[in-house]
């Protein structure tokens, strides 16, 4: 991947650990049954794209849930916990990835997220890094509620692209899901499937993006 000049990072299960099975968990221990029908890795209920595409606020985001969970004695805080349980944390070793991706080459995050993990995730860095944000490790960072759009739309490819003069055939894109790499492709993008046997580090070192 000599070619390469630009690198465009997915965040959740690329840099930032998830488990999407822990807030089903945590759902179903909230009396919640048949958690998978509304939310699941592979296809979840429209309002947490809607929620993802900041086209709803934090707190129609939690009504959304009492309606759709049909409990609607579910506290703010009982949702929210449940909410960021997915959330695992940033190995140490990705962070150094990072600022040595951030040497060599433009770097970019580009992630589906919304303001209550967002949230979450930066009093998280903070806490655990004393670092203020992502803002750090990248030369631009795209949150799809901030940005209004999400993947796996060309809407927002587009953008990073066009915004920061990124030429596709130079530029990788680093995902976990299929489906957002099917756009990338389309796009013209270098792509790789991130996956849980083949960790970033390997990945990067492997392929010669990075020299150990």
């Amino acid at each position: 991947m000599q070619h390469i000049k630009n690198i465009i990072f997915d965040y959740g299960n690329v840099i930032f650990l998830i488990d999407f099975l822990k807030t089903q968990h945590t759902f179903t221990d909230l009396g919640i049954k048949n958690v998978e029908r509304f939310f699941a890795h592979s296809g979840h209920d429209p309002l947490f794209d809607e929620f993802e595409k900041g086209n709803i606020t934090s707190a129609e985001f939690r009504d959304g849930i009492r309606r759709i969970t049909q409990k609607p004695e579910l506290t703010d805080e009982q949702i929210d916990n449940a909410w960021t349980s997915l959330l695992i944390g940033v190995p140490p070793v990705h962070h150094e990835l990072l600022l040595k991706a951030k040497a060599q080459y433009r770097t970019f995050l580009l992630s589906n997220i919304n303001e209550i993990h967002l949230d979450y995730i930066s009093d998280y860095l903070k806490r655990e890094y004393q670092v203020e944000s992502n803002d750090v490790f990248f030369e631009k960072v795209y949150y799809s509620h901030l940005v209004r759009m999400r993947k796996p739309n060309r809407e927002i490819f587009e953008l990073v692209l066009n915004e920061n003069n990124l030429n596709p055939a130079e530029t990788l894109f680093i995902d976990d899901s299929p489906q957002h790499l099917k756009t990338g492709q389309e796009l013209g993008l270098h792509t790789h499937l991130r996956t849980k046997d083949d960790s970033l580090e390997k990945f990067l070192y492997r392929s010669g993006l990075l020299k150990p």
